[in-house]
């Protein structure tokens, strides 16, 4: 039975792969280069199989170095994670956070797992609401955080990211060829007259009110169920339905930032966690077009 694979040993591999050269990588790592080689020697020992083979430009790896690369990774990957939670120093108490209903099922659920593994001690509330309403939430010291739209740029806080407001059509029933054009709106939404309907308007497009909802969910259920067009976050498009482009006569209707807020009067370590881990669910739409 051969020995165990010692998680020290994966680190100094991982290093090597990445230098492609044991001198560069002992002075990486602060040891000689008869410690770092005498390392490898055991490792392969243990594995049974050479892990490097010499080139023109350094080492490289074997076949069998290859196949230990992915679990030397994930080894030390979740070594690396297991003690940074270990170290982390535990937090409790209360954090209310607000959110647009787009990011409900997406950004959302990414930064609350994250957190709830480091710090589950800590409460937290999601409001799920128009941008307006956390705003007014959080001046009234009812919301700790709240991501909200800044159509505008008069909003002050931090810039998650720019996710525009595009027309959306489906991709079966093709409603953006009729006219008038049937179109799904928010109810009451100050927004909807200012921006939506007044992007249709500059472009002389008639259109005529065919469904009225209440969230983003009821427009994204009209649009993929080919009642009208609708404007949606372009991160938020369900599949079957595509953006309506300039190509097709329609323009963006806005260039929404989506902006982190924070409680103007009290904070707490929690808070500034929690904040951290939604910065980070955020990242993705960065890279994205």
């Amino acid at each position: 039975m051969r020995d165990p694979i010692e998680s020290d040993l994966l680190r100094t591999f991982l290093v090597i792969t990445e230098t492609s050269n044991f001198s560069v990588a002992a002075q990486r790592i602060g040891r000689t280069q008869s410690a770092v080689s005498a390392q490898i020697k055991r490792l392969e020992e243990t594995v049974g199989e050479a892990l490097f083979e010499r080139s023109a430009r350094g080492v490289v790896l074997t076949r069998a170095g290859g196949q230990l690369l992915p679990y030397a990774q994930r080894v030390v990957e979740l070594l690396n994670e297991a003690a940074a939670t270990i170290r982390t120093k535990p937090l409790d108490g209360p954090v209310r956070i607000g959110i647009p209903e787009e990011y409900s099922q997406t950004v959302l659920p990414a930064a609350l797992a994250a957190f709830a593994i480091q710090h589950p001690a800590v409460e937290v509330t999601v409001s799920c609401d128009y941008t307006a309403r956390n705003l007014a939430a959080l001046e009234r010291d009812e919301l700790d955080l709240a991501v909200v739209f800044d159509w505008s740029k008069q909003t002050t806080g931090e810039v998650l990211c720019i996710d525009p407001t595009v027309w959306v059509t489906s991709l079966v029933h093709r409603l953006h060829e009729s006219t008038p054009l049937p179109i799904a709106v928010y109810r009451d939404s100050t927004w909807c007259r200012d921006f939506a309907l007044r992007s249709l308007e500059q472009q002389g497009l008639a259109y005529r009110i065919a469904f009225v909802a209440d969230t983003s969910s009821g427009l994204k259920n009209a649009v993929s169920a080919g009642l009208a067009v609708s404007t949606l976050s372009r991160s938020n498009i369900p599949h079957g339905c595509r953006e309506l482009t300039s190509d097709d006569g329609f323009p963006p209707v806005d260039s929404s930032r989506v902006v982190l807020r924070r409680n103007p009067y009290h904070s707490s370590e929690a808070i500034r966690e929690l904040a951290e881990r939604v910065r980070e669910a955020f990242q993705p739409m960065l890279a994205q077009p």
